[in-house]
């Protein structure tokens, strides 16, 4: 019986060194940023068009002023304006803040943030900045902001638990987290209601009120934050069905 105890630890020690292997290759594909944190449990949508060639329709069907209205946007707020594209909500953000205001465009797409750096000057929008963000950051300036729109593109993050956990600190006393989409599967570009309201809730934020506007064919969401954030490991993942496990 002795003599096969070292066998016998042997064999143990090389199924850990196995699992231990195999637990590294699953998070080959993340961040390492990310690792500490659960993987969506969903599919991801693979990143729209960012040109603003139906800006003109979304002006005609109110898009725009009817989300900074019940977003409650006013002049001289702080706002983020989260996978900011060629800018369609940046500029009018920045008309509605005004002067005394400030609007921070930020997107991972460097192209789509070189073209919206040339629109800003030739609009000559002062109170506009522009920042590059991370797939699992937002590299956003902590306690700054009074309120994050994210429209439309919620849905492409692939690491949302560590995005929306590192957002949280981004928002001043009372700031509030705006989201756009579709209740639709997220590989289809959209979120159903449920699954969003799962994923916020799960890293620490409370619904405040939810719209669904089928005049410009999304949902409107507003969330704030509750508590103290949860640590990652701590983090419930959530089901595309919003359940969770």
């Amino acid at each position: 019986m002795t003599a096969k105890l070292p066998f016998l630890l042997a064999i143990s020690v090389s199924l850990f060194a196995l699992q231990a292997c195999k637990q590294v290759e699953e998070q080959d594909d993340r961040p390492e940023s990310s690792r500490q944190f659960p993987r969506a449990d969903r599919a991801v949508s693979q990143s729209g068009d960012t040109e603003f060639s139906t800006e003109a329709a979304r002006d005609e069907a109110g898009e725009a002023t009817k989300l900074m209205d019940w977003a409650a946007i006013k002049p001289g707020m702080t706002v983020a304006d989260i996978g900011a594209g060629e800018g369609y909500y940046t500029v009018r953000l920045a008309e509605r803040v005004g002067a005394k205001g400030r609007v921070l465009a930020q997107d991972i797409n460097r192209g789509a943030l070189d073209r919206l750096g040339e629109r800003i000057a030739r609009e000559r929008l002062d109170n506009v900045a522009i920042k590059e963000g991370g797939i699992d950051d937002p590299r956003l300036p902590p306690n700054s902001f009074d309120r994050i729109f994210m429209v439309h593109m919620y849905h492409e993050v692939t690491e949302p638990y560590a995005f929306i956990w590192r957002l949280r600190s981004a928002l001043k006393a009372g700031g509030q987290v705006i989201v756009v989409d579709r209740d639709r599967a997220t590989k289809r570009h959209g979120i159903p209601p449920k699954l969003l309201f799962c994923e916020f809730d799960a890293v620490g934020y409370r619904l405040v009120e939810f719209a669904q506007r089928p005049e410009v064919g999304a949902y409107f969401a507003r969330f704030e934050r509750k508590g103290e954030a949860p640590a990652p490991a701590a983090i419930k993942t959530c089901k595309e069905t919003a359940k969770r496990v």
